[in-house]
């Protein structure tokens, strides 16, 4: 699947994500995704090909992070901060930009 539009996070209206051009693929161990624009390759484990994919169907994070906490029997808090750190370095490496959207006058 390809991811080129903008995703917005529900509980935050002033964020916006947006997936650089990549492909990706799921199984039951994990994922793949593949930076076309620049030519990288990363895996993921189950956890984080379940939040690419979230993301993708227009998740917020925190709906993501409850159903971690739900399918992995952990605490929201701990799934939060897990979605988050993941995000993070998804950011890092250029697979998604977080944008502040301008608030509406």
């Amino acid at each position: 699947m390809t991811h080129s539009q903008h995703t917005p996070n529900r509980k935050d209206p002033r964020r916006v994500r947006s997936f650089n051009r990549s492909s990706s693929t799921r199984n039951e161990d994990g994922g793949i995704v593949l930076d076309i624009d620049h030519g990288q390759m990363f895996r993921l484990n189950s956890v984080g090909a379940l939040i690419l994919e979230s993301l993708a169907k227009g998740s917020a994070e925190t709906e993501i992070a409850q159903e971690i906490a739900r399918l992995y029997s952990i605490s929201e808090k701990t799934a939060v901060a897990d979605v988050h750190e993941f995000l993070e370095s998804l950011e890092q490496h250029k697979l998604v930009r977080t944008q502040q959207r301008e608030k509406a006058s």
